[in-house]
């Protein structure tokens, strides 16, 4: 029979915070990680499902949040030693915003907050969830202010500085469209123009890169795959020089006309490649998020 502790996860990363700050965007970035992810968990759950994920899944991912009972917020700390004496490393990261941003993020998205029922002004919610949340502000090992963060800059800063490995690279693929301009933050960027465009098929047009039907129209194309394989041996031959130098963070980014197909299509394929190999890998999809 295997013991409890054998079967422990060997790391427990729980993200909370204020709604709207980004914990939806870390835990999904976490997923991209290889971490097994649960949004929105009951506190007092926490225990029964490291429990019952234990040997399955080695890195798990929790959000919790201010829709849980402040009871179970008040015990979480108590939860969250009885699973480290268990050989569980886990850490909690706290993520924040100023309020200013909050409302103009809440006004861009038109989103309800999730405490600002019975007609509860959105300023008032704001400062509810932060009461509310004190427990666990108070115990995080990490805080975040991502009042200036774009999504791509929370992803980077999820995977560099919370999930990334002792000293990993890494390695972002971001899919753009042209018309949009380039990503800031890129280090190497392709130019996917030339390959045969899957918008000018009606039945793919609606559709992206990473489904089924443009996946099969791509892996039929000799030109695709000859432009796929020359930017894998690039970075397969530079990656290592880059990692001499201690970089932490790369961003390929790889652009086409409209950013939702042979775009997305070729960060896809090129992560999968470069995943057998390394731990932190991610995609980012601008005109798909």
């Amino acid at each position: 029979m295997v013991s409890l502790e054998s079967s422990m996860p060997t790391r427990l990363i729980v993200i909370s915070g204020l709604s709207g700050a980004g914990k939806s965007v870390a835990l999904r970035t976490l997923e991209d990680l290889d971490f097994y992810c649960v949004d929105n968990l009951p506190a007092d759950l926490l225990p029964q499902l490291v429990d019952s994920l234990g040997g399955l899944h080695p890195r798990l991912g929790v959000g919790i949040d201010a829709r849980n009972r402040p009871a179970a917020l008040m015990q979480l700390p108590q939860a969250l030693a009885e699973i480290g004496r268990r050989g569980v490393r886990y850490e909690v990261v706290y993520l924040e915003t100023r309020d200013e941003v909050l409302l103009k993020r809440y006004g861009e998205t038109r989103r309800r907050h999730p405490l600002s029922g019975e007609g509860l002004p959105l300023i008032d919610a704001i400062t509810l969830e932060r009461k509310l949340l004190r427990p666990l502000a108070g115990i995080a090992d990490r805080h975040f202010d991502t009042s200036e963060l774009n999504v791509h800059q929370l992803r980077r800063l999820i995977a560099t500085e919370i999930a990334g490995g002792q000293g990993a690279l890494s390695l972002l693929f971001e899919s753009f469209a042209y018309r949009r301009g380039l990503p800031p933050d890129a280090d190497f960027v392709f130019d996917a123009r030339a390959l045969p465009n899957p918008h000018w098929d009606p039945a793919l047009r609606p559709l992206s890169g990473r489904d089924p039907p443009v996946r099969a129209f791509l892996d039929g194309q000799p030109i695709v795959q000859d432009f796929l394989a020359q930017v894998r041996d690039f970075l397969e031959s530079w990656l290592p020089r880059i990692e001499q130098e201690n970089r932490r963070y790369l961003t390929v980014a790889i652009g086409c006309t409209g950013g939702r197909h042979r775009s997305v299509y070729l960060c896809e394929r090129l992560a999968e490649h470069f995943r057998a190999s390394r731990e932190a890998v991610l995609t980012f999809h601008r005109e798909l998020e």
